[in-house]
């Protein structure tokens, strides 16, 4: 038997998550109607298997160092980690688990409270359209080591460095993503990992 409330419960919690969202930019306002007119078409909007469009959460990560950038392996251009969500995941979990599994870092939310702090809708590979939930997760100053199956090129880019190579549907995460980090070293005190800040929540 299908459960109908497993199934609605993400749609609601994803939709109001979004309609509350405040979009920073001209791209991001038109990916925020578009991601609520599109929700409402999806019976099961974390499944990737359901139908081409679907919610994707992925992590902009910063530290110390800048920001951590991979090379994606099929779309060539280096980019944020993320991607589906798993049976069971809400996209912020997916969006850590996302980006331990592809750097191989230990990344955690600020405070162990997820921070969305920017959404786009984008054509995606396999011919897939993902409407994306972008999350900041901090890092430690450790260089990356992504494990066997992810793409080997992951490393730490410099705020200017990073917004020259990034795309128009990353550029401005970027500039969110350098102010929260910004606020979370001031809040608490320090320009570290910012795991000693806080425990994080429970998840993968």
């Amino acid at each position: 038997m299908i459960d109908v409330v497993q199934m609605v419960a993400p749609t609601v919690e994803v939709r109001a998550l979004v309609a509350e969202h405040p979009a920073a930019s001209s791209r991001e306002a038109a990916a925020k109607e578009r991601f609520l007119a599109e929700l409402a078409l999806l019976d099961d909007p974390y499944d990737e298997h359901a139908q081409p469009t679907h919610v994707t959460g992925s992590a902009i990560v910063v530290g110390s160092r800048g920001t951590v950038l991979h090379l994606h392996k099929r779309l060539a251009r280096w980019m944020q980690p993320g991607g589906h969500i798993d049976p069971g995941e809400t996209p912020p979990e997916a969006a850590r688990r996302e980006a331990t599994e592809e750097l191989g870092l230990g990344v955690v939310h600020p405070n162990g409270v997820p921070r969305l702090i920017h959404i786009d809708v984008h054509e995606a590979a396999l011919g897939h359209t993902h409407l994306d939930l972008r999350y900041l997760l901090i890092a430690p100053a450790d260089d990356p080591h992504p494990p066997p199956g992810e793409s080997p090129e992951a490393r730490w880019f410099d705020w200017d460095e990073a917004a020259a190579m990034a795309d128009d549907a990353l550029r401005p995460a970027l500039v969110i993503a350098r102010a929260g980090w910004e606020a979370f070293v001031e809040e608490s005190g320090h320009a570290g990992s910012g795991h000693e800040s806080g425990h994080e929540e429970s998840g993968p």
